[in-house]
Formats: structure tokens, C-alpha cells, sequence
């Protein structure tokens, strides 16, 4: 349930990606779009650790299963169902939209496997910046605009709020917190309850069980409210389970 599926080894949304470059794209120009066509297909986003105050209002966090886990905003239960876009990619609801999702269709890429340096690059399937007549100008004399910088600073507070939530993560795991999660939904009239695996989260027995020490160390590092955030936002996954049973987008059970 909580993949974050990717294309050619890329990130999730990620067709492609190019390096933005004053020479190759000295008259492009950046466009507002209505309609976010690439997210109607998705169930679920990264998410940092500074979201999780918002995010926990509107979606479940879980985390993705096996190694490395990342925590994921879900919108669908199921793969291929995102209930708070329209089929053209429109908001049905206002809600927060979470900050992986704004950063597209830009990313900082390291370009060169032996160097550390970061590069702006760009997906070009997205349509959002190109050779159009009308836009915001990406570049003036050879130099970044506005709208560049802006671009920038935003992907470089993403990577840094993201650092901060691989740490956050290492710690989950270094005292065993994380689980193999399962919920169970029984619909009204269902003969059996509907059952989503396939992701992790939080064993609340064991955040019991932490020992007064690191339980203040967890709280005095702002670590403890993020875990609360994650375990209060799984009440949510009832309720994206019925908006999901409404629009007729619940899979049929496979007989037992």
C-alpha cells in the first residue's frame, strides 16, 4: 500500500530530469498551470519531518516497508487512488499540500557520482517551464531572475528539512520503534474486514516501554511530538477508507 513507486530509477513523479542551464534555456519561461495531471495516478508522497504538523491534519503518515524507510503522506489506500485530486490533477478540498509536491517539477541532482555539488535540474514532461511566449523569465543577461532563486531556495530548504528527517527516521529505528503495520476496516454490510499491509509505523507497546531517559531525550530533540503526529494521523486512514468506498474506488476482497 505504501510504495512509493518510481520510473527508470528516478523519483516518484520524476519522468526525467535535465539540468536547468542559463545557456540551453536562456528564454525559457516558467507558467502557471491549473491542473496537476501527474498526481491523480499517485497514493502517496514523501513527506519531512517539519510537515508532519500540518500533514497530520489531512493525511495518514505511515512509512514505507523494508530498509531505508520513508514517511509518506497517503491519499489513497490503494495504489493508483488519490482522492484529493480530480482526474485532471485539481484539488477537490483545500488542503496542505505537502512540500514534495510543490517542489515538482524541480529537484537538486547530484550530477557527478564523485563530487558532492547539487544542480538544479528539472522534469521537462511536466509543461511548466519551456520555450512558451508568456511565463515568468527564468533568466535576464545570462544571470538567474527572481523566480530562479526563489526555485532554489525552496529546493535547498527541502534537501535540509529532508537531512533532518533521515535523523529523525535512524532514531525510530535505532530503539526498535518501527513495526510491520496493518489496519483493518470493517464496512458496514461486509462479510469479512478490509485488510492494508504493506507499509510501517510506530509500536505504540513499545513507546510505552522506552525508558524515562531516552523518552526525555526523544521530547528535549523535538522527536516525540512527531511521533505523536504520525500515531494520531493513522485515525485518518478510516476516513480515506470511506471516501474511497463512496467513489467506488475500494478493490473487490479476493474470497478467503
Amino acid at each position: 500500500m505504501a510504495s512509493v513507486p518510481t520510473a527508470n530509477a528516478l523519483p516518484v513523479l520524476y519522468q526525467d530530469l535535465v539540468p536547468l542551464s542559463s545557456n540551453e534555456h536562456k528564454d525559457w519561461k516558467a507558467r502557471q498551470v491549473d491542473t496537476a495531471p501527474w498526481l491523480s495516478g499517485q497514493h502517496a508522497f514523501p513527506v519531512t519531518v517539519d510537515e508532519f504538523p500540518m500533514v497530520q491534519r489531512f493525511f495518514p503518515i505511515v512509512f514505507t516497508a523494508g530498509e531505508n524507510p520513508v514517511p509518506l503522506a497517503l491519499m489513497g489506500l490503494n495504489e493508483g487512488v488519490n482522492m484529493y485530486v480530480d482526474a485532471e490533477g485539481k484539488l477537490v478540498n483545500r488542503v496542505y499540500v505537502p512540500a514534495y509536491i510543490r517542489r515538482y517539477p524541480f529537484l537538486l541532482a547530484r550530477l557527478r557520482p564523485e563530487s558532492d555539488e547539487l544542480s538544479l535540474c528539472f522534469d521537462p514532461s511536466a509543461g511548466i517551464i519551456g520555450d512558451f511566449e508568456e511565463g515568468q523569465a527564468l533568466f535576464e543577461d545570462g544571470q538567474p531572475t527572481e523566480v530562479v532563486k526563489n526555485i532554489l531556495g525552496f529546493t535547498e530548504q527541502w534537501e535540509q528539512s529532508w537531512q533532518k528527517t533521515g535523523a529523525f527516521v535512524k532514531e525510530l529505528e535505532a530503539n526498535k520503534l518501527l513495526i510491520d503495520g496493518e489496519v483493518a476496516i470493517q464496512p458496514q454490510g461486509a462479510e469479512q474486514p478490509y485488510i492494508y499491509r504493506g507499509f510501517q509505523m510506530v509500536d505504540e507497546n513499545k513507546l510505552r516501554e522506552l525508558r524515562g531517559d531516552v523518552l526525555r531525550k526523544m521530547n528535549a530533540s523535538g522527536l516525540l511530538p512527531l511521533v505523536y503526529a504520525h500515531l494520531y494521523s493513522l485515525g485518518l486512514m478510516s476516513d480515506l477508507f470511506q471516501q474511497q468506498m463512496e467513489a467506488d474506488k475500494v478493490p473487490p476482497q479476493v474470497a478467503a
